[in-house]
């Protein structure tokens, strides 16, 4: 994960030769899509490998579009992590929204996420009225099949392609990593020819400073209850390369009411210490790096509404 900008398509670094001994390589965008709590994060961690996008078992976890580059033989999968889609309220709400739906058109391939134990639910049915309107060929993927009798599984795949003719459907495991290999297996034939994207070894295009802020709102979602989780941001301020080779990391929570800080900060900052404290554990393991992590947290009413605050977490305003 870097801050540095990868290099345009088709420059002689993006990409290998063409080797006619191995074959033609290929590249395509594909768009995880689906509503809250789908698992479209734990999916393409797991097809990536590492964590690229944050987790935690609340819904709209994922706030914006994250790339992770995973191959597949000659082809490069360029897996596009979207928000969950739902009925927003909130300018933050319309900008996450309109993120998921720019991340669907702009793919090659769109896969639509659905939770097997869930089943078709209101969302499920309003992202599929969408979708209908879409040119791209979209591929449905039962997620948690495991949990559900298979029996059910059946049914359930019927009336969802009722709704939409799915070009294949895939039932998958993305926590335990069943029937993953197949459809990663039938993805690398389905697109298309050209240069890679992105180098090789590549594995997500979230630059650090991001990445940073992403772990420890991770563990504000984990650590917190109620309305707290999903009324803060996180944003860092300053990130300083240390002569010893370890960093240091300030970030600055925003809530929106004073109760929230409270929360956050907790009996004698008991609250915001273990919220650093795991953040920097894991960016440590992320970084492969010692990292020196200063959380501050700011009081900052109808944060959720301002433009400056949209654009600093990777979002663009929806109006």
């Amino acid at each position: 994960m870097s801050d540095e900008t990868p290099p345009p398509p088709g420059q002689p670094d993006a990409a290998p030769e063409q080797d006619a001994a191995l074959g033609p390589t290929r590249c395509g965008l594909v768009a995880v899509v689906g509503a809250p709590n789908a698992g479209k994060s734990t999916l393409v961690n797991r097809l990536a490998g590492a964590k690229v996008s944050i987790v935690s078992p609340k819904p709209q976890t994922t706030r914006f579009r994250i790339r992770a580059v995973v191959m597949q033989e000659r082809t490069q999968i360029v897996l596009t992590d979207t928000p969950g889609i739902f009925s927003p309220r909130r300018r933050l709400d319309r900008a996450m929204v309109a993120a998921a739906w720019e991340g669907a058109q702009d793919a090659d391939l769109a896969l639509l996420i659905v939770d097997s134990r869930a089943g078709m639910t209101e969302a499920v049915e309003s992202i599929i009225s969408v979708l209908k309107r879409s040119r791209v060929p979209i591929w449905l993927v039962l997620n948690k099949s495991d949990l559900i009798d298979t029996k059910k599984l059946l049914p359930l795949t019927a009336s969802l392609n009722e709704q939409l003719s799915f070009e294949e459907t895939f039932m998958i495991s993305a926590e335990k990593g069943d029937g993953l290999d197949r459809m990663m297996a039938a993805l690398g034939r389905r697109l298309p020819e050209g240069p890679w994207l992105f180098p090789e070894d590549e594995l997500s295009d979230l630059p650090d400073r991001m990445l940073a802020a992403e772990i420890v709102r991770e563990q504000i979602l984990r650590q917190t209850h109620q309305e707290v989780p999903h009324h803060t941001t996180v944003e860092t301020e300053q990130w300083q390369e240390r002569r010893d080779g370890s960093v240091r990391i300030d970030c600055t929570i925003y809530v929106g009411r004073a109760t929230q800080k409270a929360i956050l900060i907790g009996d004698g900052g008991a609250k915001v210490r273990a919220i650093g404290q795991r953040a920097r554990m894991e960016l440590e393991n992320l970084l492969e790096r010692r990292v020196h992590l200063f959380l501050n947290v700011k009081e900052r009413q109808g944060w959720d509404e301002e433009r400056a605050r949209l654009r600093a977490i990777g979002l663009d305003d929806a109006g």
